[in-house]
């Protein structure tokens, strides 16, 4: 590996680095800013975690950046309700019971005179819910924005009606083999006498715009068809007769997915471009990484086994594998080293930096606590039971004890630690590779 290199690799970390605490804080400004707005004191606003690189008092909060860039945090004075015997302090023999204690002796650890009227669990559930909320959808808004203009001022790789080459022969895609032999049928485009570089504008006489179309017309026709091609300015009419072959498998929207199908083949490989999209075209994109977002949150669990194989056996490590910090910040790096141009490398960088910030929404919006949602989730229970209580003319319930979850909140910290450092070793053994 050359100096070069080694020097193009450091300098895309660091701008992943720089990425990711700048999307950290702008999560915590969306907690800042709505607690604030709420009349909520906040003593702490920190970027990272573990020793404290630089802080600065401004009014009652703390302002400050920490030496581990693998999160942050803000502190709300009162994120739980007193015991029910209204005191703030009280140990217990039970552990379970200790955990409880614990956290609620932390939330008014710091509490002064005058904050009777500042402390979270007092502000009604819908403002509870905005504040815990607005981190996450900071990470939503900035993936988003970052995403569609993206999407409109450079765009996506697309494949075009453009002809980059022709298939000599029929090989069935299945067989992973490029070379022809002898008993390989001529290819239908090859016959026909398609060339490099013509751009087929029609399919038995119906016009194509776009590669979509185009391949779902090759693929439902076996036999004869007539291609209209522009060839150095002028339009040719082509005859082929094409054959049925086993190509890969398409889902609803036109993405290659595992499998393969029996379909009508012509034999040629399409030319790509870089094609900017409509807002539109860049709306529905978004949809469809948020989509697939949430899906591969719901396919975490199964992805553990491929992550060990990965990391402790001989297994390969999938495309699909989920990355961490670590494994995000190298493929960083690699973005640097690509021989591709400038633009390039800047729109794949911050691809990468909106897909890590839609990852952190949809991970904080799971109702579980210590994320954001199982705070939402709590104050959404607490919203449901003072209003059952008040239709049935009940008394109040009052506030809902999310510290009373805490023994459940370190099971799912523990667990999610335990995939945290499954990941990072995968990362660093085996790390995902891009091309």
């Amino acid at each position: 590996m050359s100096i070069t290199t080694v020097l193009l690799t450091i300098l895309g970390i660091v701008v992943f680095v720089i990425g990711l605490l700048f999307s950290i804080a702008w999560h915590e400004l969306g907690h800042l800013s709505t607690a604030k707005l709420f009349g909520i004191r906040v003593p702490q606003y920190m970027v990272g975690f573990g020793p404290t690189v630089w802080s600065r008092k401004k009014g009652d909060t703390e302002y400050g950046i920490k030496a581990i860039p693998a999160g942050g945090y803000i502190r709300m004075i009162g994120m739980f309700p007193p015991g029910e015997d209204g005191r703030l302090e009280a140990r217990s023999t039970s552990p379970w019971r200790g955990m409880i204690e614990d956290a609620r002796s932390a939330a008014f650890e710091e509490l002064e005179p005058g904050d009777e009227k500042r402390l979270f669990y007092t502000r009604k559930p819908w403002k509870r819910v905005i504040v815990m909320f607005a981190g996450p959808f900071m990470n939503l808004v900035l993936a988003v924005a970052i995403f569609i203009g993206v999407a409109m001022t450079f765009g996506f790789q697309t494949q075009t009606t453009e002809v980059a080459g022709v298939q000599k022969c029929v090989i069935e895609q299945s067989d992973h083999r490029k070379t022809c032999k002898k008993s390989d049928p001529v290819s239908p485009a090859k016959e026909a006498g398609l060339r490099k570089g013509d751009t087929i504008v029609a399919f038995d006489g119906q016009k194509v715009d776009d590669w979509a179309t185009l391949s779902d017309r090759i693929r439902d026709t076996i036999g004869p068809a007539t291609l209209t091609v522009r060839r150095d300015g002028q339009e040719k009419t082509l005859h082929a007769v094409l054959q049925k072959n086993m190509v890969a498998k398409k889902d609803s929207k036109g993405e290659v997915v595992p499998g393969y199908v029996e379909a009508g083949y012509l034999g040629f490989a399409a030319q790509t471009e870089i094609v900017p999209l409509s807002f539109g075209d860049s709306v529905v994109r978004m949809g469809d990484m948020i989509e697939n977002g949430v899906d591969s949150i719901i396919a975490l669990p199964s992805k553990i086994p491929g992550l060990w194989d990965a990391a402790f056996g001989d297994g390969e490590r999938a495309a699909d594998s989920p990355v961490g910090v670590v494994g995000a910040a190298r493929i960083g790096g690699e973005v640097m080293t690509l021989d591709v141009p400038a633009q390039n490398q800047i729109a794949m960088m911050l691809f990468l930096l909106a897909g890590f910030n839609l990852s952190l929404f949809l991970f904080n919006m799971l109702p579980l606590l210590p994320l954001d949602g199982g705070h939402i989730a709590g104050a959404l229970w607490e919203a449901l039971r003072r209003n059952v209580a008040r239709v049935f003319k009940r008394p109040d319930p009052g506030p809902f004890d999310v510290a009373k979850l805490m023994p459940v909140a370190y099971v799912v910290a523990g667990v999610f630690i335990c995939f945290t450092l499954l990941v990072l070793v995968a990362d660093i053994v085996n790390p995902v590779k891009i091309s």
